[in-house]
């Protein structure tokens, strides 16, 4: 218990003296997260909305593949990239493996479809509501598009928000194509994986409150904005 005690109070310390091997981990965390969120919401955004609009063929199996998408086992997603980066792979000869492009790869694979379903069930529902006045007025479907997109905004925040909560708890994919290397691809999730093993409980003590706190904080801000997009529907 002593042991345990101590081990709080270190973290708490790291914590509190903004220790430099913490930082630069939960630097490196909120990098690679961030960028693959971005990535995923440039790609995600517009095919939930492409599928939220058109009607064609399929359109159906496509939502559904989305949907089943969302649950990507991560160690599968981490081995199809890591393979596609090996030396004999066909991306081998950009030298990506073990490294935070690797990392954001991984990620940005893995939580697409999960923006993307998403988007597209908050633009559908939208365009179900507007569909009459957007046919009157004649609107090509491109500028459709681009205004559920936009007044969605707030919802689709919510989404991204979602999207980064998958991402920065992720530790599957990344340890595999990115190595856990110290001061290069070592993240929150795989810091605290090793650590824990090595049995350096402080740090993924300190490490585990972070991450907590960004978990908090990623609700937090999806019930604010859930709660604005209230009032701005109301007002």
């Amino acid at each position: 218990m002593q042991d345990f005690s101590a081990a709080f109070g270190l973290a708490a310390s790291l914590i509190i003296g903004f220790d430099a091997d913490l930082i630069e981990i939960i630097a490196l965390s909120l990098r690679v997260s961030l960028c693959a969120v971005l990535l995923s919401a440039l790609i995600g955004f517009p095919l939930g909305a492409l599928t939220a609009v058109l009607a064609f063929p399929g359109r159906q199996a496509i939502a559904v593949i989305m949907n089943a998408l969302m649950g990507l086992p991560p160690v599968v997603v981490g081995l199809l990239v890591y393979m596609a980066l090996s030396r004999a792979g066909p991306l081998g000869w950009m030298n990506l493996l073990y490294s935070p492009t690797a990392m954001i790869l991984a990620q940005t694979i893995l939580v697409t479809p999960i923006i993307a379903a998403l988007s597209r069930q908050v633009m559908e529902d939208m365009h179900r509501e507007y569909d009459e006045q957007f046919r009157s007025l004649c609107i090509p479907t491109r500028r459709v598009m681009t205004a559920l997109i936009w007044d969605s905004r707030y919802s689709l925040l919510t989404v991204s928000l979602a999207g980064f909560g998958r991402a920065i708890a992720e530790v599957g994919a990344v340890i595999i194509v990115g190595g856990n290397i110290d001061h290069l691809t070592r993240v929150m999730t795989t810091a605290i994986a090793l650590e824990t093993s090595k049995g350096n409980l402080a740090l993924a003590l300190a490490l585990g409150f972070v991450l907590l706190i960004l978990a908090l904080s990623v609700n937090a801000a999806v019930y604010s904005l859930r709660a604005s997009a209230k009032r701005l529907s109301y007002a």
